[in-house]
């Protein structure tokens, strides 16, 4: 169990990235209407960005 937690709390800022910035990230980007570039879906957007910014806190180990 512990061993279990430990790698689930190791990856945390990309599991924050993925499962709670891209969702807020593509409800924003609906409700001030912004269009996606390149005909993205707005949650395909938010995956994007939010899977890039927490793969640079999981490698950097640092949010900025």
């Amino acid at each position: 169990m512990q061993f279990v937690l430990k790698n689930i709390l190791h990856f945390m800022p990309l599991i924050f990235g993925i499962g709670f910035l891209a969702p807020l990230l593509a409800q924003i980007i609906q409700v001030l209407g912004w269009p996606a570039p390149l005909g993205l879906a707005p949650m395909t957007l938010g995956l994007i960005i939010g899977g890039a910014w927490g793969a640079f806190a999981q490698f950097k180990g640092r949010w900025i």
